[in-house]
């Protein structure tokens, strides 16, 4: 890429920023006051967005790609303020389909693969005291354990697994590749034989 495509593309989302910033102003976008509705949240609690049951107000072209980017209308979102703003107000309901919510309105987001990534992993203890805690790209933390399991998938196409960590509500994070093979490294097998990982008391197999 060169230099010219490199400032093409900070321009570009650049735009896209000031675009989503401008609808939250001017109040044209179902998702009009989101941004500030969010700041002004107390501390850092997170919406209850499992509770809100607002009107469905259609696709405005939201998307998280597979690498956990977001996009609006085709173009990615650069401030990373932005996304994680956005990322509070996430839902997945029962059918599978991926929503922003505020109390007044609900928007289609079309996610990839999962909508966030799972990219720092901490372990403490060893054998059934061992305990995972992850940091997402949108800076969750999320203590592994019975109410924040981790799954692993069959990866199509390869045969192989692909982990994923439930984060909240029904929203998975992908666990990344390279903690993965830590995962692999530290697998151990239960009384049954199955292969897997300990975490705050509970086995997750590698099935």
């Amino acid at each position: 890429m060169s230099p010219h495509d490199k400032q093409g593309s900070r321009l570009e989302t650049r735009q896209v920023d000031a675009g989503l910033a401008d609808h939250a102003v001017a109040g044209a976008a179902p998702l009009a006051g989101l941004e500030a509705m969010l700041r002004a949240q107390a501390g850092d609690r997170l919406p209850p967005v499992e509770s809100w049951n607002p009107p469905y107000c259609g696709d405005i072209g939201m998307a998280i790609a597979a690498d956990g980017t977001w996009f609006y209308q085709g173009s990615p979102i650069g401030r990373k303020p932005l996304v994680r703003l956005f990322s509070r107000v996430l839902r997945r309901d029962l059918d599978g389909r991926h929503f922003l919510v505020t109390p007044a309105e609900k928007v289609d987001v079309t996610v990839a693969d999962a909508p966030f990534l799972a990219v720092e992993m901490e372990v403490s203890g060893e054998g059934r005291g061992q305990e995972l805690i992850f940091r997402t790209n949108v800076d969750d933390v999320v203590r592994c354990g019975p109410e924040r399991p981790l799954r692993f998938a069959p990866e199509e196409g390869t045969g192989g697994l692909k982990p994923y960590l439930l984060v909240r509500g029904r929203l998975e994070a992908l666990v990344t590749r390279a903690l993965y093979y830590d995962l692999v490294e530290m697998a151990v097998e239960d009384d049954a034989g199955r292969l897997g990982v300990w975490s705050g008391g509970a086995f997750f197999a590698m099935t």
